[in-house]
């Protein structure tokens, strides 16, 4: 299968930057994924499409404020941290710039030395290990130095850094937010909980490796980035419940799907307890085992998410409604409008 089976034009000018004044306003296209169908909402309307017994599966992660800014203790040059993935301890996988100042044994300091950084070790992509000193509770010393590391095609300057997390948002480990869930007012979801609608919980930790685009002309040669997941014994009876009594299982954003999905294929087509890493790859051909619909954002050109929506809706009714969404001035990726396939 092709990349450019999954290209489509998309004008620039459509990447929004910065994120709507009240959440739940942003546009909506429902797509029926059996004919294609599109109609166009308003987002805080969704309820109108959710039926009493169904399940809203949202990714409770919180995003980290990953990116810090120091200096070298030896020459006093600014070197840019991003923190990747946590390892033992105080140990983190890292992006660096620029690199190639930073060798093994390299000190850094941030915030005139309420953090303090060691290199450790090098990575074949060019990243770097760091182990971090600091004095109390390393999430609260991150949350006072760190930035948000916002998408690359974000170019503006966030003012409120909540704004990028969800309002749902309770599991620091993500370096990007689950952006479907972006949409979601804590008064949306108790209207939502109002009609009989139940709501369901998964973790999985967002990496920058879904930013990485698609190297590969076959796509099946893609290989996908792993994250780390986990799913309550709560949640698991309640997925199993909602299906058993006909219910359908609508996930928010591809981070729940990919979940779900992962749980799904291990344990035929039921829903059990556990964690892990997931680096499953889903693209047309694909037989869904977990979900029923699924509620998106608007996706990179090419990218392994749209990949992954046009196995549950069909790429020709995708590429379809993302064409009209191009026409309408829809807005893209991050801070822009949703989708919701159903």
């Amino acid at each position: 299968m092709k990349l450019d089976l999954f290209d489509f034009y998309l004008p620039e000018e459509l990447i929004a930057q910065v994120p709507l004044n009240n959440r739940s306003d942003s546009r909506l296209m429902i797509l029926n994924k059996e004919t294609g169908e599109l109609k166009h909402e308003v987002f805080k309307h969704i309820t109108e499409y959710l039926r009493e017994g169904d399940c809203l599966v949202l990714n409770d992660t919180k995003v980290l404020p990953a990116r810090l800014f120091g200096v070298k203790q030896d020459t006093g040059a600014k070197i840019e941290v991003l923190l990747l993935k946590q390892r033992e301890g105080d140990q983190w996988e890292t992006l660096v710039k620029p690199a190639k100042r930073i060798k093994e044994g390299t000190e850094i300091e941030f915030g005139d030395g309420l953090l303090k950084a060691v290199c450790t070790g090098t990575e074949e992509h060019g990243g770097r290990i760091f182990e971090f000193k600091y004095d109390g509770i390393f999430y609260e010393v991150l949350d006072q130095l760190g930035e948000m590391p916002l998408p690359p095609y974000i170019k503006e300057q966030l003012d409120d850094r909540d704004r990028y997390q969800t309002v749902f948002a309770k599991e620091p480990g993500s370096a990007a937010a689950p952006t479907a869930g972006l949409h979601f007012t804590k008064e949306l979801l108790t209207e939502v909980k109002a009609k009989g609608v139940h709501i369901a919980f998964i973790t999985l930790h967002v990496g920058l490796g879904t930013f990485r685009p698609v190297n590969v002309d076959d796509i099946e040669g893609h290989e996908m980035h792993s994250e780390f997941y986990t799913v309550t014994d709560r949640t698991a009876r309640l997925l199993n419940d909602v299906r058993k009594k006909g219910g359908r299982i609508i996930t928010v954003g591809t981070t729940s799907t990919r979940t779900l999905e992962t749980i799904a294929s291990a344990n035929n087509g039921n829903f059990t307890e556990g964690s892990g890493w997931t680096d499953i790859f889903i693209y047309p051909g694909y037989e869904f085992k977990a979900i029923d619909g699924m509620i998106t954002n608007f996706h990179l050109p090419k990218s392994t998410l749209i990949m992954l929506i046009s196995a549950l809706a069909g790429r020709e009714n995708v590429l379809h409604a993302y064409k009209t969404a191009v026409q309408e001035r829809y807005r893209f990726f991050s801070f822009g409008d949703a989708m919701f396939i159903i």
